[in-house]
C-alpha cells in the first residue's frame, strides 16, 4: 500500500472507533480526544514513507508533533480526557434536537466530517512525499511562522488557563468574578487569538506543501474547511456565551472576533467608536 492508502485505513479505523465509542458511552467527544494525535499519526506515515530522509516532509513532522504534544497537554489539563470530560456544546446542541437528529448529526458531523478535515489538512505531506525537491529558504521562513503561531496559541491558552483558575477561586471564596470571561492579554485584541493562531498553523502547513509543488495544489480543501469549522463553531460558541453574560455583547462590539487587531473604543451608549490602541 502507498502512504496515502495507509492514512485512509486509520482513518476508517479512526471514525469506525469514535463512533462506536459515543453510541457505548453517550459522550460525544471522541474526535476532541483523538484531534491532537491523529494528524501527527499521518504526517508520521508520509514522512516514514520516504524513509524519513525527505528534509521538508522532517520538517513538517517535526511541526506538526509539536502542534500535537502542546495540544494533546491543554486539552488534558482541562480535563478532556477524563469520564465525563465532553464538550459543554454538544449537551447545549441535544437539547435542541430530536435524539434521532442528534445521532445522524454525530455520525455524520461529529464523526466523519471532522475526521475528513483532520485527514484533509495533512494532505500537504502527501504532496511533499509526490514533490521531495531541496528544502528552501520559503520553507524555513513558512516554519518560523508556524513556530510562532505555535507560541501564539500556547500564550493565549496560557491566559485562558490562568483566567479560569483564577475564577473558580473566587468562586470557592464566595465572591463574584468580575470580570466574568477573559479580556485581557490577547484576549483585548480578539475574542479567540486561540482559534485565530490554529487555523494559521494549518494554513502554513498547507504552503509548505505549496512551496514542495511549486504551486498551489488542491489540498487547500483542508484549510478552508477547517476555516469554515472554526466560523461555524465561532458563532455557535459566542451564542451560548452571550446568553450566559449579557456583557459579552459590548465585548463583541469592541473587539475582534478572530484576527488580532487593536480595540474600538466604547462610548457610553456602549457602542463602538473608531480604532484605538487605549
Amino acid at each position: 500500500m502507498n502512504a496515502f492508502q495507509v492514512c485512509l485505513w486509520v482513518f476508517a479505523g479512526v471514525c469506525a472507533g469514535c463512533w462506536l465509542l459515543s453510541v457505548l458511552t453517550r459522550e460525544y467527544s471522541w474526535v476532541d480526544r483523538i484531534w491532537s494525535v491523529v494528524p501527527v499519526a499521518y504526517v508520521g506515515i508520509f514522512a516514514g514513507h520516504a524513509g524519513f530522509a525527505d528534509a521538508r516532509l522532517n520538517l513538517l513532522f517535526a511541526l506538526v508533533f509539536l502542534w500535537g504534544a502542546r495540544l494533546t497537554f491543554n486539552y488534558g489539563r482541562k480535563g478532556g480526557y477524563a469520564p465525563g470530560g465532553e464538550d459543554y456544546r454538544w449537551a447545549v446542541l441535544r437539547g435542541r434536537m430530536a435524539r434521532w437528529q442528534f445521532q445522524l448529526f454525530n455520525l455524520f458531523f461529529i464523526t466523519l466530517y471532522q475526521n475528513v478535515i483532520l485527514l484533509l489538512i495533512t494532505l500537504p505531506a502527501w504532496i511533499a512525499l509526490d514533490h521531495q525537491t531541496p528544502l528552501g529558504a520559503a520553507d524555513i521562513v513558512l516554519a518560523v511562522a508556524f513556530l510562532a503561531c505555535l507560541a501564539g496559541e500556547t500564550i493565549a491558552d496560557q491566559q485562558q488557563w490562568n483566567f479560569h483558575q483564577w475564577k473558580k477561586r473566587e468562586t470557592a471564596a464566595g465572591r463574584t468574578p468580575e470580570p466574568r470571561f477573559a479580556q485581557t492579554g490577547l484576549f483585548r485584541f480578539s475574542r479567540h487569538p486561540n482559534f485565530f493562531f490554529e487555523q494559521a498553523q494549518w494554513w502554513l502547513v498547507f504552503l509548505i506543501g505549496v512551496s514542495a509543488a511549486g504551486a498551489v495544489t488542491w489540498t487547500i480543501a483542508g484549510a478552508v474547511l477547517l476555516t469554515a469549522l472554526f466560523i461555524g463553531s465561532t458563532i455557535f460558541t459566542e451564542s451560548i456565551t452571550l446568553g450566559r453574560y449579557p456583557e459579552y455583547a459590548d465585548y463583541q462590539r469592541r473587539v475582534s472576533p478572530i484576527v488580532p487587531w487593536f480595540p474600538r473604543r466604547a462610548d457610553r451608549r456602549g457602542s463602538a467608536v473608531g480604532s484605538t490602541s487605549d
